[in-house]
């Protein structure tokens, strides 16, 4: 009988992971899990997807949950060699700092304001994350929480976790459908002629960077779109735009606001030294998640914000932006065919209306 390992982990498996093998998303998001490692737990059921044993070949699909054992769990088919580390216990600064970042709990849910700098998962060179930071947020609940999307290292703002696993796999299943809203605000260089448009280019993995940096493949890059409104321009130096991401690519805002010539302010990686205004602005990435909104296991809808950071407070005053014209603009829920399940429903609602009509005309002929 396999052991129930208390804390493992679970992760949501996200769009940019689609289709590819089970062992390649450890090789991405886990390098210390060994292949032999990974191997073993699958074999011995600690492995599990959408709750069922897997391969380290199976295919994975965007929005199944991943159980992951921690580890230094022990193995069942080795001898046990030394007793298992268990996480070190936070401390009450450490504590004290993930909850300072809290702006709604209740008992599925619980979403935070994470600061910039802080990655959302460990990862190689990177020790110090808003995962091993997740005991500080138990609060009353048997588990920790469970991570249900990410931000980016540099980019800050509304995070949401879930409290259980069957939390989790609600919201997984609103962000893989596409149900889940988020709204980002950010500072880009100059300003776009037209104030409110969409932008739909494929991105795909630029080659020769192991998968960290993203780029614009019209032949074989995934459809992405993005919707940008401008909330104010500084002159044609720069301006503030919210940003409603309709795919979830990887990096998909920084790719696609550099590509049509206006990157993200801070953001060298996409931009260049572009990317850098004078005058005393901040080098820091200008990309803040200021609002999510989902519905909630029990029925309700969820709809948080959060406030950007002090670096894009600064820089938003001293461009001499209104900050109270921030959430002026439409926050719209997508059409049906913006998703998913809407492109099926509407596939579906026009055959029958198809065949209404042909059971029409049959008719009008039989009366003729």
């Amino acid at each position: 009988m396999t052991e129930v390992i208390a804390d493992a982990r679970t992760f949501i498996v996200a769009d940019d992971d689609h289709g590819i093998r089970l062992d390649r998303w450890f090789k991405r998001h886990m390098p210390d899990a060994s292949f032999n490692i990974v191997s073993r737990w699958a074999r011995t059921g600690q492995l599990r997807l959408d709750g069922k044993r897997v391969a380290p070949g199976d295919h994975i699909a965007a929005g199944q949950v991943i159980r992951v054992p921690p580890l230094e769990a022990p193995q069942a088919d080795k001898p046990k060699a030394k007793p298992k580390r268990e996480r070190p216990a936070l401390s009450a600064e450490d504590q004290e700092y993930v909850q300072s970042m809290v702006l709604h709990k209740d008992r599925a849910a619980i979403v935070i304001n994470k600061p910039p700098g802080l990655a959302t998962q460990g990862g190689t060179k990177t020790e110090r994350h808003l995962d091993g930071l997740l005991d500080g947020l138990q609060f009353e609940a048997e588990g920790r929480p469970k991570l249900v999307h990410r931000l980016d290292k540099d980019t800050s703002g509304v995070l949401l976790l879930a409290r259980s696993s069957g939390a989790a796999a609600h919201f997984a299943k609103a962000f893989s459908s596409r149900t889940a809203r988020k709204l980002y605000w950010a500072l880009i260089v100059g300003a776009p002629s037209i104030e409110d448009g969409m932008i739909e280019l494929p991105i795909g993995k630029q080659p020769g960077t192991g998968g960290e940096k993203m780029y614009v493949d019209e032949k074989e890059g995934s459809p992405a779109r993005t919707r940008y409104r401008v909330i104010e321009r500084a002159g044609n130096a720069a301006a503030w735009v919210q940003l409603e991401p309709y795919t979830g690519r990887t990096h998909q805002l920084r790719v696609h606001m550099a590509a049509i010539g206006h990157p993200i302010v801070g953001d060298g990686k996409y931009g260049g030294q572009d990317a850098f205004l004078t005058g005393g602005i901040s080098r820091k990435m200008h990309l803040h998640a200021r609002r999510l909104r989902v519905d909630h296991p029990d029925g309700s809808k969820l709809d948080v914000m959060a406030e950007p950071p002090r670096h894009m407070m600064e820089s938003i005053e001293h461009l001499g932006f209104d900050f109270s014209r921030g959430d002026a603009l439409p926050f719209d829920e997508p059409k049906f065919s913006e998703t998913p399940e809407g492109k099926k429903k509407a596939i579906s609602a026009a055959a029958k209306a198809r065949r209404k009509d042909r059971k029409g005309e049959r008719r009008s002929r039989g009366r003729g």
